[in-house]
């Protein structure tokens, strides 16, 4: 009896364990380096969430219609080690935000970096190339 019990919970710890790998997934699953994005809005909402961080902002198209862009970035340890704080980007402050695009076409992003209204830069700590350091390809305007 001792054994089957044994069994059985080393069979849920194995089940239980798996989930979070089964939902992490690579940049280049999700994301396309050869679309790159860059946009300017209103930052909306900054979600410190494991295993990524998410930015969320409004951006007005040319046509008027604003359209809420998601932004993947680091894990918050990451971000910490790259400076951040939990204040360094408040809700409703103008961003410019460059990064990859993903697959799907939709408006979702993998972060690479986020030039606040005094001129810093923050870099994402994220998955996509150069998200801890300086540019390496010019993003295209959305």
């Amino acid at each position: 009896m001792l054994k089957k019990a044994s069994i059985a919970i080393a069979i849920a710890a194995m089940l239980l364990s798996a989930a979070p790998v089964s939902a992490h997934h690579a940049f280049a699953a999700e994301f396309d380096v050869n679309q790159p994005v860059k946009v300017k809005g209103t930052l909306t909402k900054v979600e410190w969430v494991n295993p990524h961080a998410w930015l969320y902002v409004d951006v007005k198209g040319p046509d008027g219609k604003v359209v809420n862009w998601h932004f993947e970035l680091g894990p918050p340890n990451a971000l910490f080690r790259l400076g951040w704080k939990k204040d360094s980007i408040p809700a409703g402050i103008e961003v410019e935000i460059t990064g990859y695009r993903a697959k799907s076409g939709e408006a979702v992003a993998n972060g690479r970096s986020i030039t606040l209204p005094d001129g810093r830069e923050l870099f994402s700590g994220g998955s996509g190339p150069a998200s801890e350091g300086p540019a390496r390809a010019e993003p295209r305007p959305q």
